[in-house]
């Protein structure tokens, strides 16, 4: 009973202290939910980036074209082969009628060509469509495949694809150093904001250590302060972050310029990242109000 008192006391404290001193408690809240601000465009930015480069990944597949004359029995041989290769993930088979029908389907000119065609007059190839486990070793598994007797060409975007590849890997770094620099700045500005809060308030800690209390009791406050601010700070940027990429996933239709580049489903990730900012926003409220305590005004 004695802790809970001794506890809700210190919270109480600690709500009094931000409202008593509520044009640096401001300062505090609004360092807070800027920064808070940029470090939730840099998460979503990030994890999109990063949805962006796996639904590339799963898109991208080796067709490989087998030779006109294929049989049956050539056909099942070559699809074994494959089999064996270990960065293969999912195989399909596309016959040449099947290619021909999807064109006639596709154009009226094709169609005019195509529909009196015979099996034996039908010049295209039959087609593997081979996708993938790692996209960074795609090239290795397209020239294996390549080898395999009976198959006459292999085409997977070569070139573009691990260019592009490399391009979303170089964003999604950039995000994430993006991410931990804009915490460790956000940590920093906090904590020099929180300083000189508690700086203003030297006096009134000087009152409590002449009068016995100890450095516990004298922190404890102040951590809750930081956590309130935390909280405080956090509430826009948690609001932005659940309505704003809502607004926006709906807004654009899920998808940014082409249906390839989809953008993250917002039930739960704004709720996953809404958590994050809160989190940071405690942790570096309260971590800020004890090094200010401890380092600044040597208590």
């Amino acid at each position: 009973m004695k802790a809970l008192r001794i506890l809700s006391r210190n919270i109480r404290d600690s709500f009094k202290g931000v409202f008593r001193n509520f044009s640096l408690s401001l300062a505090s809240i609004s360092c807070i939910t800027i920064t808070l601000i940029v470090v939730a465009i840099s998460i979503i930015l990030t994890f999109n980036v990063k949805n962006f480069t796996t639904l590339v990944e799963k898109d991208v597949t080796i067709v490989a074209f087998l030779d006109v004359d294929v049989k049956e029995k050539d056909r099942q041989n070559i699809l074994k082969e494959i089999k064996k290769l270990d960065n293969v993930d999912k195989i399909e088979f596309n016959s040449k009628v099947s290619i021909a029908n999807d064109m006639m389907e596709s154009s009226e000119t094709f169609k005019g060509i195509m529909k009196d065609w015979t099996e034996d007059e039908n010049p295209l190839q039959d087609t593997y469509l081979v996708k993938v486990k790692d996209i960074e070793h795609i090239g290795d598994t397209a020239k294996a495949i390549g080898k395999i007797d009976k198959v006459d060409i292999v085409k997977y975007g070569e070139g573009m694809v691990e260019q592009l590849v490399s391009i979303f890997d170089v964003i999604k770094n950039v995000c994430i150093g993006m991410v931990v620099a804009l915490i460790i700045v956000t940590a920093f500005l906090i904590g020099n904001t929180i300083k000189i809060t508690i700086h203003s308030r030297k006096r009134e800690i000087e009152i409590m250590r002449l009068v016995g209390a100890s450095n516990i009791n004298i922190n404890i406050p102040f951590i809750f302060e930081g956590l309130f601010l935390g909280i405080l700070g956090s509430i826009i940027p948690v609001c932005a972050t659940i309505y704003g990429y809502t607004y926006l996933y709906d807004k654009m239709g899920g998808k940014v310029f082409s249906s390839i580049i989809q953008l993250i489903d917002p039930t739960p990730f704004v709720y996953y990242t809404s958590g994050v900012l809160l989190l940071i926003g405690i942790v570096v409220g309260m971590f800020g109000s004890l090094r200010a305590v401890h380092k600044y005004l040597k208590v």
